[in-house]
């Protein structure tokens, strides 16, 4: 199943992967945590403020497309919900699908980065582990993901993923790798949190209003 993903796809998808992966009690999402989720500035790159009937729409074009489904309300939930089904559409495993979010997320990637920014969502038990999941992916039929390689002055190579379709690999390796902000995983954490927070309090908000609470 060959993919040509628009930013704004890859975007949600990879955010819907990432709160799959890390907070799964928190998943499927709503519309307003999808909106938060794309638009959080940890663990992004670059940073995005897109506004929530831009997501919807882009949502249901996924569900379209056979990666997204929309969650109807049941079981005490009042709010629809989305989720991602890249895994099922390209026949991913869990690893696979976490070092794809990963850079569908922040970008082209180093083997150490991918071990580290997977880390809550796999279990890769080293490096060797991360290099034969990236082989598969790049080995597949229709490639997933391709090697990036390291330039006068970079440390090591680099993987991006190809759900965008052909990348320039020349471009790609000539640019500086991302910026990676003075955070820690703890401080990632709280950020993440805080976002997982306002999330639930604005799901509460339309709770409250669908059930007449207003005011």
């Amino acid at each position: 199943m060959a993919l040509e993903l628009g930013d704004e796809e890859l975007r949600i998808i990879g955010s819907l992967i990432e709160k799959e992966l890390t907070t799964p009690q928190q998943y499927p999402l709503t519309l307003n945590a999808l909106v938060l989720a794309c638009n959080q500035t940890s663990n992004r790159y670059p940073v995005v403020t897109y506004e929530e009937r831009e997501v919807e729409n882009t949502v249901m074009g996924l569900k379209d497309k056979g990666l997204a489904r929309v969650v109807h309300p049941s079981h005490g939930r009042s709010a629809t919900r989305y989720r991602q089904v890249l895994h099922e559409a390209l026949y991913l495993e869990r690893e696979e699908l976490a070092v794809l979010g990963v850079m569908m997320l922040r970008g082209p990637q180093t083997l150490n980065e991918l071990k580290t920014r997977t880390e809550r969502g796999a279990d890769f038990a080293d490096l060797d582990a991360v290099q034969r999941t990236l082989d598969a992916l790049a080995g597949r039929e229709e490639p997933l993901v391709v090697r990036i390689p390291r330039q006068s002055g970079q440390r090591e190579d680099r993987y991006a993923h190809l759900l965008g379709g052909e990348v320039d690999i020349d471009a790609i390796a000539a640019s500086a790798p991302a910026p990676v902000a003075g955070r820690t995983s703890r401080s990632d954490d709280v950020a993440d949190l805080r976002e997982q927070v306002e999330a639930l309090r604005r799901d509460l908000d339309d709770l409250r209003r669908e059930l007449g609470f207003e005011g």
